[in-house]
C-alpha cells in the first residue's frame, strides 16, 4: 500500500468534507470516501463516540469532542464494502482546534481495525479549516512505533 498512488480528491468532495466539519464543530466529524477522482463518493457518518462514552465512561474516556466512533451500519457497510467492486478507500474524520495530524489513538485504531486505506484528518478551527493531510501506513515501520502513518498528501482549507 506505501506505494499505492495517492488518492485524488476533488475540490467539489473536499469542501464537502469540510462542510461536515464545520456543521459538527466542536465535535469531531467522521465518515469514509468510495473511489477516487471523479468517482469519488463521499459518506458522512454518525459520531458515536459521546453514546459509547455516555454508557461506559471508564472504557470510552474520550467524547465527540476529541474523538470518533463510526458504528452500526454505517460500519457493517464500510467492512462489506472491502467484499464489493467499490472498497472505501478513505477514512476521515476532524481534529477541532488542534490541527491535522495523525495522533497515537489514531494510529491505535487504524492498526487494530487493520482496514486497507487511508486516512484523511481535517483541522477544522474556531471560523474555518485550516487544511486537511492524507496519512498512509508505512509498512516499513513498526505498526505501533510513532511514525508508522506518514503524511502523503496535504490539501489546502477553505473559510467554510
Amino acid at each position: 500500500m506505501a506505494d499505492a498512488p495517492t488518492i485524488t480528491i476533488p475540490r467539489a468532495a473536499l469542501e464537502d468534507l469540510y462542510r461536515h466539519a464545520r456543521e459538527e464543530f466542536p465535535s469531531e466529524c467522521c465518515g469514509y470516501l468510495f473511489g477516487d477522482g471523479p468517482t469519488l463518493e463521499v459518506k458522512r457518518c454518525r459520531n458515536r463516540q459521546d453514546q459509547l462514552h455516555e454508557l461506559d465512561p471508564e472504557a470510552h474516556p474520550r467524547t465527540a469532542a476529541n474523538g470518533y466512533n463510526i458504528g452500526g451500519r454505517e460500519l457493517l457497510d464500510l467492512v462489506r464494502s472491502f467484499e464489493s467492486e467499490r472498497p472505501v478507500t478513505v477514512i476521515y474524520h476532524s481534529h477541532p482546534r488542534v490541527g491535522a495530524y495523525f495522533s497515537a489513538e489514531d494510529a491505535n485504531a487504524a492498526i487494530s481495525a487493520g482496514f486497507p486505506v487511508d486516512y484523511l484528518v481535517i483541522d477544522a478551527q474556531e471560523t474555518s479549516i485550516v487544511e486537511a493531510r492524507l496519512f498512509r501506513r508505512d509498512p516499513a515501520i513498526e505498526a505501533n512505533a510513532e511514525g508508522a502513518y506518514v503524511c502523503v498528501a496535504r490539501f489546502e482549507g477553505a473559510a467554510i
